[in-house]
């Protein structure tokens, strides 16, 4: 098998997984703690819009080629196995989804860094000398 073919092939188990884990996010026989990782990773692999935009150069493209796979791993090294092998045979048959938590998420992320940069670089009133 090619380089490409075995690229192609990882990122279909990648896609599927995060189908996987949307479904893992909403199953009530799935731990708390595994819940919680599957939905926070499920919800920003699957918004719109990126933490760190791709247009900035590289560190625009670390969020897809490090961030989300080390997230993946770990939400699915938390789901109990045979639960999650049920979950990726279920996500092979659904279409994927649109997070709406996870773009909501990104927005008022983008909104906090605004306003924080905002607050950081106002103009102060210059205090007088007495």
């Amino acid at each position: 098998m090619s380089m490409l073919n075995s690229a192609k092939q990882w990122a279909r188990g990648i896609k599927r997984d995060v189908v996987a884990l949307w479904l893992a996010a909403r199953d009530p026989r799935v731990p708390w703690y595994a819940k919680a990782t599957a939905g926070a990773v499920a919800a920003y692999a699957l918004s719109p819009i990126d933490l760190i935009p791709d247009f900035i150069p590289i560190i625009g493209y670390l969020d897809d080629l490090l961030i989300v796979p080390l997230g993946i791993m770990l939400a699915v090294k938390l789901v109990p196995a045979g639960l999650m092998q049920e979950f990726r045979d279920e996500a092979t048959r659904r279409a994927k989804p649109v997070s709406k938590a996870g773009l909501i998420f990104m927005i008022a992320v983008w909104i906090a860094a605004a306003l924080a940069l905002l607050w950081l670089f106002w103009p102060k009133p210059v205090q007088p000398f007495v």
